[in-house]
């Protein structure tokens, strides 16, 4: 099969089409030929093999699983030993940890779930791993409730633009931040109030900010922990999604451990983001999306010979909603 790989951790100068052993399902697992694939921040991660501190479970001294990609949505093509309720033939959305830039994947069956008829494959592949992670954000760590003031930052990207829908959603009253170029997408996904900022995001809502938020969800500014309590009333909750501030080291890390470290200490709640990517949680999620929580916003796709192009849109901050790599036309 053909399939987007690297044997070594870098850019994505290191990223090539190449050949690949054809996989096989094992128990409790399918095979899927794959249709489309989601681009989040985790990709590179995955190629970059950063942060450092993750490379024990990324592989040392080199990458475990030379194909990149999480999210997929395709078609099932053989069943595993002990797999129930999934059938060959049926359209599955979901994601694996073996690779999903390639023609076919082998998937756990318990992190997939049928593909929504209104959905078609693109929409299904931009969702699982950005959108699980808005929910659990709003819902899990964040708790938000009807009538809350919700800030996002970063409304625009991938997990941002779930989570601006999501919270709207749960009845919150949602502002966001956001590029002028990007504020009238994230106008359109309902946030009330945008906070601008042109080139390089400085403290414009630090320092006009009038009235505290009762959360607010951190979908990867540069912000400090300090500086994101300002932005919450005394009691509020600070959700921390993703941020790269800490170095090759550690990179986003850096502040989820303060949030944790701190939070026992002071009165407002400080949290960060441990998504669950279960088929439960998976199909928690598309339940919300056929109650109108949401729609997956694609901007556009890639073809598989040019992946390596849609990481860089994503990594350099371009993207409006999600990117996603066409595996079949």
């Amino acid at each position: 099969m053909k399939a987007i790989v690297r044997t070594e951790y870098g850019g994505t100068e290191r990223v090539r089409l190449d050949d690949q052993p054809d996989p096989h399902p094992g128990a409790g697992e399918v095979l899927v030929d794959v249709h489309a694939a989601g681009v989040d921040r985790g990709v590179w991660h995955l190629m970059t093999g950063r942060p450092w501190m993750a490379r024990p479970v990324f592989g040392m001294p080199r990458p475990k699983v030379p194909v990149l990609g999480r999210d997929l949505a395709g078609v099932v093509t053989a069943v595993g030993e002990g797999v129930t309720g999934i059938a060959v033939g049926d359209r599955v959305m979901g994601t694996s940890a073996r690779g999903t830039f390639a023609e076919q994947v082998a998937a756990r069956a318990d992190r997939i779930v049928p593909l929504p008829d209104r959905w078609d494959f693109a929409q299904a592949a931009a969702v699982p791993v950005s959108g699980l992670t808005a929910m659990q954000a709003v819902h899990q760590f964040g708790k938000v409730r009807a009538g809350q003031r919700v800030l996002v930052i970063g409304g625009s990207g991938g997990v941002g633009s779930f989570t601006v829908q999501l919270a709207r959603h749960a009845g919150a009253r949602v502002d966001a931040e956001s590029s002028a170029a990007k504020a009238g997408l994230v106008r359109g996904l309902g946030a009330e109030r945008l906070w601008i900022y042109d080139g390089d995001p400085a403290d414009r809502v630090d320092t006009a900010l009038d009235e505290p938020y009762d959360v607010v969800i951190d979908c990867g500014s540069y912000r400090t922990i300090r500086q994101l309590r300002r932005l919450v009333t005394r009691r509020g909750t600070v959700v921390i999604v993703g941020a790269e501030t800490g170095g090759p080291l550690m990179d986003g890390f850096q502040r989820q451990l303060r949030a944790a470290v701190m939070s026992p200490f002071v009165q407002q709640r400080l949290t960060f983001v441990v998504s669950s990517e279960a088929a439960s949680e998976l199909a928690r999620l598309v339940e919300l999306a056929e109650d109108g929580a949401f729609a997956p916003v694609v901007e556009r796709t890639w073809p598989l010979v040019d992946a390596a192009a849609a990481i860089d849109h994503v990594t350099d901050g371009r993207a409006r909603g999600k990117v996603v790599v066409s595996v079949r036309d």
